[in-house]
């Protein structure tokens, strides 16, 4: 009797290993559906950058939740590419935060060689509807502008973007 109370035993923990083995690994919350490289068309309504014609971004989220971001107005002025976080809120729907650095240009030709000085920084926030198929999404742009002490500047804006994701 006690061999087959330990026998049933051991056939349930087996059955039990092999449902756990068959069911899909769910998703890690940071959404993989947004991973990957991406590229958008921006259109700022207000703002300093309202009057940028045909900007557009690229980015990369990253799995684990951080992002780099470039535009094809990168080099006017000069500017790196802006790094930040991002996150799921809720399902298809994610938010974004990254920061670029501004510059301003030499005060004369006899100071071109110190190069383009820096003259603060600009936070991005973005809210990202990703469609249902996974290969484009719309979102809504908030831009801050800082000084070098990090105190708000006029310039800030906000915009609308398209984007498709990036492939072979």
């Amino acid at each position: 009797m006690a061999k087959s109370r330990t026998s049933r035993r051991v056939i349930v923990a087996l059955g039990f290993a092999w449902l756990a083995g068959c069911a899909p690994a769910p998703e890690p919350a940071s959404g993989p559906a947004l991973v990957g490289a991406w590229r958008s068309t921006v259109l700022f309504s207000a703002g300093v950058l309202a009057p940028v014609e045909h900007l557009e971004f690229l980015y990369v989220f990253n799995a684990g939740g951080t992002l780099t971001e470039s535009s094809n107005y990168d080099a006017m002025p000069p500017v790196p590419p802006a790094y930040g976080e991002w996150r799921a809120i809720a399902p298809d729907e994610f938010e974004a935060k990254y920061t670029f650095f501004t510059t301003t240009p030499p005060p004369d030709l006899k100071s071109l060689s110190s190069g383009w000085l820096p003259a603060g920084s600009g936070v991005l926030t973005e809210r990202i509807h990703l469609a249902a198929d996974g290969r484009s999404y719309d979102s809504t742009i908030t831009l801050e502008m800082f000084d070098t002490a990090g105190k708000p500047v006029a310039g800030g804006g906000e915009a609308t973007a398209h984007g498709t994701r990036a492939g072979f």
